[in-house]
């Protein structure tokens, strides 16, 4: 089968085409065809080095396709099945190993490009909003990157909870997507956020920022938070933050700063199901859009890479084998 494999760490180039061995399942494994293999963000930090990995490997992690193959103790799937996870390192490949207990079954309805790009990006979404600050009817937040795959989402999540969502993008053109998502009020990048988002809320501030850039709004954030705000801080995609004093957040307003990641919101089965269940229902139901904004050959991650790096993306990306 072909895959891509990263040999040393860098830029986009070091994503190479190769040819490797179709895996076989362990007693409690599936081996999955791929039909849509998503690109998150975070692959592009393994890739760099910024978050280590044993080398050579197959990035990747997130994807839907047909169960070929099952272990001999599975008894929750069949060949045959659609699925689709967010927890399998090595996905982009044709065939992909995944664990049981990180497999969803796929609702009939929900296409194979949405289903690879919701769940690491959804099931995210779903606990920035639901947990890492639940927000609640009357609230107003800030969502960084607001066309990127997650602030879409979030944004939608968020509208349906009745919160007043404010958003930042770099084009007109993800401005034009942020705004049909649900954002009440959409800011460029090149704005004075913070004094904005001061005008917007009449001098309070939001209840919270959920920021995945990192680096380049980090500050913004911060002075755009209201007393007893909470800055959920679940990215850097413009690089890591500068060190901070905690004694800033005391002058700033008793402020909360939180740096969430996945892992720790699907720490057990139940929760996976809680949170992919409600994602996919929404997808299926239409309350929920997920856009797909670009398709790319897997022989084309590195250009894929290249363009997501380049904030040349909207919404989620994906590879097709």
């Amino acid at each position: 089968m072909r895959a891509i494999r990263v040999d040393a760490t860098g830029g986009p180039e070091v994503l190479t085409v190769v040819d490797v061995p179709v895996p076989t399942p362990s007693p409690t494994q599936i081996l999955v065809r791929t039909d849509a293999i998503g690109i998150n963000y975070i692959d592009t930090y393994f890739r760099r080095g910024l978050y280590p990995r044993p080398l050579p490997y197959v990035p990747g992690d997130e994807g839907s396709g047909v169960v070929d193959e099952i272990g001999s103790e599975v008894t929750t799937f069949a060949v045959g099945d659609r699925v689709a996870w967010a927890a399998a390192p090595g996905s982009y490949a044709e065939y992909v190993l995944v664990d049981v207990s990180s497999a969803i079954s796929v609702p009939d309805g929900v296409p194979a490009d949405q289903a690879a790009s919701a769940l690491l990006q959804g099931i995210t979404a779903h606990y920035l909003i639901e947990s890492t600050y639940p927000a609640q009817r009357s609230d107003t937040v800030l969502v960084h990157a607001g066309a990127g795959g997650v602030g879409l989402m979030l944004t939608q999540l968020a509208v349906a909870k009745g919160v007043e969502v404010i958003t930042t993008v770099s084009t007109d053109a993800k401005a034009e997507r942020s705004a049909q998502a649900g954002a009440a009020h959409v800011l460029r990048y090149d704005d004075d956020i913070a004094a904005r988002v001061r005008e917007i809320t009449g001098g309070e501030g939001v209840h919270a920022v959920y920021d995945g850039v990192g680096a380049d709004t980090f500050e913004a954030s911060l002075a755009s938070l209201r007393i007893r705000g909470t800055l959920a801080l679940f990215g850097a995609a413009s690089g890591p933050v500068p060190a901070l004093d905690p004694q800033r957040l005391n002058g700033a307003g008793s402020l909360f700063l939180t740096r969430p990641t996945l892992a720790h919101h699907i720490r057990d089965r139940a929760e996976l199901e809680w949170r992919a269940g409600d994602v996919f229902a929404a997808v299926a139901s239409g309350s929920l859009t997920v856009e797909v904004g670009a398709h790319y050959a897997l022989e084309d991650a590195a250009q894929a890479h290249t363009d997501l790096e380049s904030r040349k993306t909207t919404g989620s990306i994906v590879l097709i084998p």
